[in-house]
C-alpha cells in the first residue's frame, strides 16, 4: 500500500527536477508502475504547489490517446495533466531549447470550453453544447524522468509529461469540421514527420474530451468556461532538436507553428 510518505517523496523528486531543469529516476519505485490513483495524488501535490506560487490553471491536456503514441510509451490507457497559463506559447514563437525537458512534439485538436461540465452523468450532447470553438494546436511534451523511462504511473505523476502548448489562431465551430475525420500532417523543417487523423484519438477527439470531462468532474476539478483542452495526439510524437521548426496542419482547422532555438553556449 502506498503511504503518504511515498506520495510526498515522488512529488518532491519531480518538483526538484522541475525547479532545476534536471531529470530524475522513475518514481514508480515509490508508488508502483501501474497505480494510477497514487500517481494522480502525486500530480495533485505539485499542482497545489504551483497554485500556491500563483500559477493560473488554463485547462487540461489528455495524453496517450493515439495507439501509435501508446505503443511508443508502452501504455494502454489515456491520462490527463494540468495546463497552466504560463505554458502557452504563441504560434510562430521560438522556444528556448532548454525550456522543456527532453522535448517531443505532437499535433492535436484543442477545444475551448464555454459552459460548465459538472455532474456525474455527462453525455456527448452536454459536451458538444459546452464547446465554444476548436483550434489547431501543438503540444511540446517533456519528461522529468531520465531518458523517458516511463510507465503509466511515472507520466501521470509528472503532470502527464506536460511541457508547453501552442494554439492556432483560426477558431472553428464544431459544425465546420468533422473531428473524427480531420486529417493531420506535421512537418519538421518542411519535411513531413507525423501524419494522422481524428479517429486515431480514441476514435474521435470528442470521445477523448468526454472521457476527460467525466474524469475531471469526478475528481472535483470540472472543466469550465475558458478552459483549453488539448484532446490528444493525432499521430506519433516527434523528438525536437535545436533549430527545428514545426508546423501542424489539420484539415479544415488550419495550421500552427513553433520553432526551437539553438542550444545555449556553455
Amino acid at each position: 500500500m502506498v503511504s503518504d510518505a511515498n506520495y510526498q517523496e515522488a512529488a518532491d523528486r519531480l518538483w526538484q527536477a522541475w525547479q532545476t531543469g534536471g531529470v530524475v529516476d522513475p518514481v514508480r519505485d515509490c508508488i508502483g508502475a501501474s497505480d494510477v490513483d497514487a500517481a494522480y495524488q502525486v500530480q495533485e501535490i505539485n499542482t497545489r504547489r504551483w497554485q500556491d506560487q500563483g500559477r493560473k490553471i488554463s485547462g487540461r491536456k489528455i495524453g496517450l490517446t493515439a495507439k501509435a503514441v501508446q505503443a511508443q510509451l508502452g501504455v494502454d490507457q489515456p491520462d490527463y495533466g494540468i495546463l497552466f497559463a504560463d505554458m502557452e506559447v504563441q504560434s510562430g514563437e521560438e522556444i528556448a531549447f532548454g525550456r522543456v525537458h527532453q522535448p517531443k512534439v505532437e499535433a492535436e485538436v484543442a477545444f475551448v470550453i464555454s459552459a460548465p461540465l459538472t455532474g456525474p452523468h455527462l453525455t456527448m450532447a452536454d459536451l458538444i453544447l459546452s464547446i465554444g470553438f476548436a483550434l489547431p494546436s501543438i503540444e511540446v511534451v517533456g519528461s522529468r524522468v531520465r531518458n523517458w523511462d516511463i510507465r503509466i504511473a511515472d507520466t501521470v505523476a509528472d503532470n502527464a509529461s506536460s511541457g508547453l502548448y501552442v494554439l492556432g489562431q483560426t477558431p472553428r465551430q464544431l459544425a465546420d469540421f468533422d473531428p473524427r475525420l480531420c486529417g493531420m500532417v506535421m512537418l519538421r523543417n518542411n519535411e513531413p514527420v507525423s501524419v494522422g487523423a481524428g479517429a486515431a484519438c480514441l476514435g474521435s477527439p470528442l470521445n477523448a474530451t468526454l472521457w476527460l470531462a467525466r474524469v475531471m468532474a469526478k475528481a472535483g476539478r470540472p472543466l469550465g468556461p475558458g478552459d483549453v483542452v488539448l484532446s490528444g495526439a493525432l499521430g506519433p510524437m516527434v523528438p525536437a532538436t535545436p533549430g527545428d521548426v514545426f508546423e501542424a496542419r489539420i484539415n479544415r482547422l488550419g495550421s500552427v507553428t513553433v520553432s526551437f532555438g539553438t542550444e545555449a553556449k556553455s
